[in-house]
């Protein structure tokens, strides 16, 4: 398993586990869930060298905390877990109180990465970042980190800490690879993480889907498998082929190695199984010539999704035209 060093952290896999679906029904969360499957995939991921997973408190309303916490058991200590508060009310004492509320649900007395789930539009980074810094100065947390924010934000919110905010998690993937332009660079350059959550776009870097074979279920109204996006996308999905051809891989494992191969970068992709899992980690082992990695690169840029709204255009009228 090939490691990134974050400053504050320690070393960390660069092929993460995402932890989102195991407090989540619509995949497969039940009564037996944290004694099962996910028990499973997440002893598994540890012998794989998994060293970094990811929650938060908003995952089924603190049920993801409860069930990674009871199924990493006494290797809590070992591994990196980050957790992820929603920023309502981000006042200092609500940031301390949340943050040991998301301690006690995952079996903690300190959590190595905390970090603010959104920004919030209406509250600066100077409200919210006063509780960051008393935790980490209590040594509740080991570092600060944000998700979902902007290059400018980011550095607002270093600003506010007083000291690095050490990561920023956000949608990263070769169908979404806006954090080229200027996290990936702040990262190489600063020495942070960028954490790539729907590293393979639900599924949709994998392959199997196309103009001819929508998925159901979510994806279905999921803009990015809209016929049209499903057509457009296909010269990036050809790439992924080629280059899988030539390591002897499949497209999402292509899609992951293109990611970890990039300065500063981790991805956290989810998994609902232990085989989905192993499929996942193995990315970890695949090592991407710098011609393969640049024509992953530029089919990325060169792919333009159509906007939502001539998404529910099409949509509409293939419902009217049945």
């Amino acid at each position: 398993m090939k490691h990134l060093d974050v400053e504050g952290i320690g070393p960390v896999s660069r092929i993460g586990l995402g932890t989102w679906q195991f407090g989540s029904r619509e995949w497969g969360y039940g009564d037996q869930y944290a004694s099962g499957p996910a028990r499973d995939i997440v002893q598994r991921a540890r012998a794989l060298g998994v060293t970094l997973f990811d929650t938060a408190e908003i995952y089924g309303f603190g049920k993801s905390e409860r069930i990674l916490g009871e199924a990493l058991g006494d290797e809590r200590a070992d591994v990196v877990v980050a957790s992820k508060i929603m920023p309502i009310a981000p006042f200092p004492a609500v940031v301390r109180q949340r943050a040991r509320a998301s301690a006690q649900r995952l079996g903690v007395d300190r959590i190595p990465l905390y970090q603010i789930h959104q920004s919030n539009p209406l509250v600066p980074d100077s409200v919210i970042m006063p509780g960051m810094r008393d935790l980490l100065d209590r040594g509740e947390i080991g570092a600060a980190g944000v998700s979902n924010y902007s290059l400018e934000r980011w550095r607002k919110a270093d600003a506010a800490l007083g000291r690095p905010v050490v990561s920023n998690q956000v949608h990263f993937s070769l169908a979404h690879p806006q954090a080229l332009d200027d996290l990936v660079p702040f990262a190489e350059r600063e020495n942070r993480m960028v954490m790539a959550y729907s590293p393979l776009a639900q599924g949709l870097l994998g392959g199997k889907y196309g103009p001819d074979n929508r998925p159901g279920g979510v994806r279905a109204m999921n803009p990015l498998f809209g016929t049209e996006n499903l057509r457009r996308i296909q010269p990036l999905l050809n790439t992924l082929r080629d280059v899988g051809a030539e390591v002897g891989a499949k497209p999402a494992q292509v899609a992951l190695a293109w990611l970890i191969s990039l300065p500063g970068v981790v991805a956290i992709p989810g998994a609902s199984s232990v085989e989905q899992l192993e499929f996942n980690v193995a990315a970890a082992d695949i090592e991407l010539s710098t011609e393969s990695r640049d024509a992953l690169t530029a089919a990325a840029r060169a792919f333009r999704p159509a906007s939502a709204g001539r998404f529910f255009t099409d949509l509409l009228r293939e419902k009217v035209g049945r």
